[in-house]
């Protein structure tokens, strides 16, 4: 959907500001879903959960595309939003069963899937785009594809072992530490920048340099393709240099990019910026999780939660805050405010210290 939100919002006939508020449905249905899906997934299995998601996504933002409510475009994402949070509980709980069986880390590589899949969305959008196809039909024969295609692939799926309930169990609601707080000043700049690339990428290019769609969807293509590269690789280089060092790196390329994208003059700029973003804020979120479950000041569960629920604040927030600065200030303006965030990840990169 992302490759056609400047189509919607044309469609919808609506600003910036709007169309903001009514992304925020998709993140609402994630976070409802991470607070009560766990005991659905208890129950259904990993299999069901995912044979259901798919399609409640699919189909969901399909019919977001149907209508010219920003209204009826937030309450269809809300309900993909629920699918695409019960397929979260799946796949990180999957992700660490693997790791925890084959001794060695994959959290990053799995997450690089990801990644690799909104870089084949962004192409497929941008080139139906290019060639006139509405988002409807777009929308519908994907959801259509991809229904079919997990019903297929999980056909005879069998889930790792479970690590055990306490290790699974997490609370719904936790009050982060101190501790935690930094490591979520840490994360802030990544996911707001991650989220703007996301949501405006296409718009930028559209607005900014009046590029064809399939210029502009190169914009999020790009990004995920870069991320996807570096979470693909990304273990490694953590096991070898450790995190602070990746971390650092990472940053320094974060500000590189939006720095690019921010003062960029030409569209070739604007798309090494958003190439760049990728890769800068392709590792600090998992990081960062790492951290938190390393810490010892409380249980791991009670500070990985801590850290999730405070750091998807910032996926709430993000559209709404960003599509109204890009409404009354101009677009550049949302990406420039994450120069300060990364700023404030730069001083925060302590956070990642094993602490004693």
């Amino acid at each position: 959907m992302f490759p056609r939100l400047g189509d919607l919002q044309i469609q919808m006939g609506i600003g910036e500001g709007m169309l903001g508020l009514a992304l925020v449905g998709l993140p609402l249905g994630v976070q409802v879903a991470l607070m009560f899906g766990g005991k659905l997934v208890e129950k259904l299995g990993f299999r069901k959960v995912m044979l259901l998601g798919v399609p409640v996504l699919g189909f969901a933002e399909m019919l977001a595309s149907t209508g010219n409510s920003p209204i009826w475009f937030f309450a269809m994402l809300f309900i993909g939003g629920i699918g695409v949070g019960g397929m979260e509980i799946v796949v990180n709980l999957e992700a660490d069963r693997a790791e925890h069986h084959l001794k060695q880390r994959i959290m990053n590589r799995a997450h690089a899937f990801w990644s690799f899949g909104f870089f084949i969305a962004a192409i497929i959008g941008a080139t139906l785009a290019q060639i006139g196809i509405p988002p409807t039909p777009h929308l519908l024969g994907m959801a259509i594809i991809l229904t079919a295609s997990v019903f297929l692939a999980l056909q005879n799926y069998q889930p790792f072992a479970p690590r055990g309930l306490k290790s699974e169990s997490m609370p719904r609601f936790t009050i982060p530490s101190r501790g935690i707080s930094t490591i979520v000043a840490f994360t802030l700049s990544a996911m707001l920048l991650e989220g703007a690339g996301i949501d405006w990428s296409v718009i930028f290019m559209r607005d900014t340099y009046n590029t064809v769609p399939f210029i502009s969807g190169m914009a999020l293509a790009l990004g995920a393709l870069t991320q996807g590269i570096t979470r693909f690789f990304a273990d490694s280089y953590v096991e070898r240099f450790g995190p602070v060092r990746v971390a650092r790196a990472s940053i320094a390329t974060l500000a590189v990019g939006v720095l690019f994208v921010t003062f960029s003059v030409d569209p070739a700029t604007a798309l090494i910026g958003f190439a760049l973003l990728g890769i800068g804020n392709a590792v600090i979120f998992p990081l960062a999780m790492s951290a938190a479950a390393q810490r010892t000041d409380r249980p791991a569960a009670i500070n990985v939660a801590g850290l999730a629920q405070l750091s998807f604040i910032t996926f709430l927030i993000a559209p709404a805050l960003l599509g109204l600065i890009a409404e009354h200030f101009g677009i550049r303006y949302s990406f420039g405010i994450g120069i300060p965030l990364v700023i404030l990840s730069w001083f925060t990169l302590h956070s990642l210290s094993p602490k004693k």
